[in-house]
This record gives structure tokens, sequence and C-alpha cells, in this order.
């Protein structure tokens, strides 16, 4: 069972509580394992090194990516004792896993992270990104739908397309995603700070004011 902790492309969607739990349950009383796709909200992205962290449960087998390098390419997966077993010398590969260059950006990245405490700034910076789109959705309730994610990874949904937003926001100085149509996808580098969002929140604030937005 291959599950995203928290859906990103789909719009940034949190599980219900429980539900990861009970897939837990699941897989253990029927034997299969349970496989968590950890690309996008992994290496420190919720506020957690791993968004599974923030479940009270272990997948079987993790993969990771896009942070781990911090922009440089690599892949790669963890597995348990019990399931890294399972393989041997051969038995899987990555385009860019293995490359001695790749891995040394990988410690870098790490070292830093650790040094300068960015899991702990994502956890803090994401809690304040949430608390100031929350603020925003409540003076715009006909435009924002929903304010939702963990750590910094966080959407906005919108009533309407997203597209012109992102386009708006663009023009002045702020990039954005738009994924599922309608959800503005909030993944800030993990250094960001409260003046940044505070940028960031404000522009936003000028786009939706001027109407920058199709209606549903």
């Amino acid at each position: 069972v291959l599950l995203e902790p928290i859906q990103g492309e789909g719009g940034v969607n949190m599980p219900p509580a429980g539900y990861l739990a009970a897939a837990r349950e699941l897989c253990d009383k029927h034997g299969a394992l349970l496989l968590f796709d950890e690309i996008q909200t992994g290496i420190g992205r919720t506020g957690k090194w791993f968004a599974f962290e923030h479940t009270g449960i272990r997948p079987d087998v993790m993969s990771i990516g896009k942070g781990l390098g911090g922009g440089f390419p690599i892949g790669a997966f963890l597995a348990s004792e019990r399931v890294a077993r399972a393989f041997s010398a051969g038995d899987h590969g990555s385009t860019f896993g293995g490359s001695a260059l790749a891995c040394a950006a990988a410690n870098a990245v790490l070292d830093i992270m650790e040094r300068d405490g960015l899991v702990g700034n994502a956890a803090k910076m994401g809690r304040y990104l949430k608390e100031k789109l929350a603020a925003l959705q409540e003076k715009h309730p006909q435009q924002i739908k929903d304010v939702r994610g963990q750590g910094l990874l966080v959407g906005a949904q919108l009533h309407g397309e997203g597209k012109p937003v992102v386009e708006a926001c663009l023009s002045k100085g702020l990039i954005l995603n738009c994924t599922a149509g309608k959800v503005l996808r909030f993944v800030p580098p993990l250094t960001v700070n409260e003046q940044e969002i505070d940028f960031a929140v404000t522009v936003l604030d000028e786009v939706l004011s001027s109407g920058n937005q199709e209606k549903e």
C-alpha cells in the first residue's frame, strides 16, 4: 500500500485523523507492506524530519528525494530491517541514488539543516504562515475556501481558478504554485523568516483585493 502522508500534487490534502494509523493496522492484519512517498513531505518540510513522525506509526519503506539534495538531484529509499533483508546488491537502483557527488551534497544539506535548526524553523514558520493565511481567509471568505497543511507545506484552496492569482502574484515578485486547479501551494525554503512570509501574504492580499480571480 503506497501513500503520501500528505498529498502534494493532489492539493495539499491532509488525511483524516486516524486514517494512516488504520492503514498501518490493515497492512499488519493482512501481511501487506505500507510504503510512504515522502519525496515532497520529507527532509524537514512538515516541521519534522519526516511527515510520518506526526502520525505515531512507521512505514515499512519510505522514498525520499527533492529536499535531500538541496536542489541537487538525488533519490533514495529507506526500509525497515525486515524489508531490507529481502534486497541483495544490484536488486535496486536509482539514476542519481549512488552518485558520490550527490551523496556528498546530501550530507552537506543534512549537516547544515542540523546546524541551523531548519526543521524547527519549518515548524515555527509553518504555524506563522498558516495563521497569516487564516487571517487572510477571514478577510476574503468569498475567494479563499480553505487553508490547510503541515509545517512549510501549506495550501490555500480558492473558490475560483488559481492560475490568474499565480500570474498576478508573479508580476509582483511572488512565486506561487497552483495545484489541482484551485489550490495555491506554499512551499518556501526552510530558511524562510517572518518578514518574507509577511511579504508573500501582503502580495496575495493585494491580488485578491484587486479581483484577480475567476469565479466558480
